[in-house]
């Protein structure tokens, strides 16, 4: 009988992952992640609430619970790369290098080393053959924030709902009366809750007012508390007055400048060419001569886009898309797919 440690963070997802290993004769223990327990000012970090639910439905289950405690290793891999990021001006996903770093490097090599066969979680995704598929569900599909985890631990991983929607899964927790069959999914930033990156920015960044440029004019229209609170292609939130929308188009970090226009065909605003670095391939590299059915996503839950052509450099690759894609992000992940099976993708510069 496999050993599984199950990552539960006291949501329905990763409460019917444990469920079900266990009814397909998995010898599974739950296991939750102290990741982050600070508070922030009016609003209470929910780790607490989360743990007890967790525990809770492993007490359902009848399997052995524990608590990893990786709030050290995920302050300096996660928040500090995700505040470096913001601080040089770009927008990063902390969510996929938590999953690079904690979830399947961190808790699978502990899991391991404490036992177990394998890991599993509560991501919609696939693993054939140490190949990573987007999940069917293609609402809920997450193999975007999954794309550097490696082929190695891939064969140590199962993801029980990438077969499910997550209407079935509701249904199918709320059937075996799972505690947490109603709980509403998390929002926010993946690990502090219902809190605004802006919010969680200044307990940790020192801000100054700065300008508010209009591209074309090059005139102040405004002025802003801190080019880092800024994202490419960000409309709402500028407070500059009436007539057409303005829209994010560029920073200076080194001035604490942001740069705004009224012109949506910007050509800062669209680009029909994205070039990625920081690369990681899942199986291995892919094979440029072979085109078919290749494709990008740029951002969680935006449409694949069609690849036409791509360049390999040396330490970066250059993405011909099929048509103009609007605010491609500094920072953001590329994620690369052929047909449904992820490749693995790099960081937009």
């Amino acid at each position: 009988m496999k050993k599984v440690f199950v990552g539960m963070s006291g949501g329905v997802d990763s409460s019917l992952t444990a469920a079900l290993l266990r009814e397909q004769g998995y010898d599974v223990t739950g296991v939750y992640m102290k990741n982050w327990t600070q508070d922030l000012p009016g609003m209470i970090c929910p780790w607490a609430d989360d743990l007890a639910d967790a525990k809770r439905v492993a007490v359902q289950l009848d399997i052995p619970f524990k608590v990893l405690d990786f709030e050290q290793e995920y302050k300096q891999k996660v928040v500090d790369y995700m505040i470096a990021e913001y601080s040089s001006g770009r927008t990063p996903n902390p969510d996929i290098m938590c999953n690079q770093e904690v979830k399947f490097r961190l808790f699978l090599d502990t899991a391991l080393e404490q036992g177990a066969d394998m890991i599993a979680t509560g991501h919609y995704a696939r693993v054939v053959n140490g190949q990573l598929l987007a999940g069917l569900d293609t609402a809920k599909d997450q193999s975007y924030f999954l794309y550097r985890i490696t082929e190695a631990a891939l064969h140590k991983t199962l993801f029980p709902l990438g077969e499910l929607k997550k209407t079935e899964v509701r249904t199918m927790a709320e059937a075996r009366g799972l505690a947490t069959a109603g709980k509403r999914d998390s929002q926010g930033i993946c690990f502090v809750g219902k809190v605004g990156i802006r919010e969680f920015l200044s307990q940790y960044v020192t801000t100054e007012p700065g300008e508010i440029i209009d591209k074309v004019t090059n005139k102040v229209i405004g002025h802003h508390d801190g080019a880092i609170f800024y994202t490419f292609g960000q409309r709402h939130g500028l407070n500059v007055g009436g007539g057409l929308p303005y829209y994010v188009v560029g920073k200076d970090m080194s001035k604490n400048q942001v740069f705004v226009t009224t012109n949506l065909n910007d050509e800062n605003l669209w680009r029909q060419q994205v070039v990625i670095t920081n690369l990681h391939w899942i199986n291995n590299a892919p094979d440029w001569s072979d085109q078919v059915n290749r494709s990008v996503r740029l951002r969680y839950r935006a449409p694949l886009i069609p690849i036409e052509r791509m360049q390999d450099d040396e330490d970066s690759i250059t993405i011909s898309l099929a048509h103009a894609e609007r605010a491609i992000t500094p920072g953001q992940s590329a994620v690369l797919y052929q047909g449904d099976r992820v490749l693995g993708g790099g960081i937009v510069i």
